[in-house]
């Protein structure tokens, strides 16, 4: 079993900035790569960014630019670094791990919403 613990959400204005986090724990082995989903209501869940054992890196094309993932391989964490956010960027921020070998796991989601 492995556990996701997310942090860092929370409100914040146009234009702002913030950064959450996703610390993995339990079973570890195998990861393959880590990231983030968003999703809103109504819609499907969206790849924001993902990052590799490797450190390769894969954005969504709304937020290239904008955001920047980064991983601590030695603590098994992922961040995730948002700027000059937008208002359509409010969703819940999901935590992704991705495994070599099935199951893979989802965070319980965190909020970020962007408002004035």
């Amino acid at each position: 079993q492995l556990q996701l613990v997310e942090t860092g959400g929370g409100l914040v204005q146009p234009g702002g900035s913030l950064r959450v986090s996703c610390a993995a724990s339990g079973s570890i082995f195998s990861i393959n790569f880590m990231g983030w989903y968003r999703q809103v209501p109504g819609k499907q869940r969206e790849l924001v960014a993902i990052i590799t054992n490797g450190g390769t890196t894969n954005y969504g094309d709304v937020v290239k630019g904008r955001f920047t993932i980064s991983r601590d391989n030695a603590n098994n964490t992922v961040y995730l670094q948002m700027n000059s956010l937008k208002p359509e960027d409010t969703a819940v921020y999901y935590c992704y791990v991705h495994r070599l070998v099935p199951p893979h796991y989802w965070g319980q989601g965190i909020q970020v919403t962007v408002s004035s």
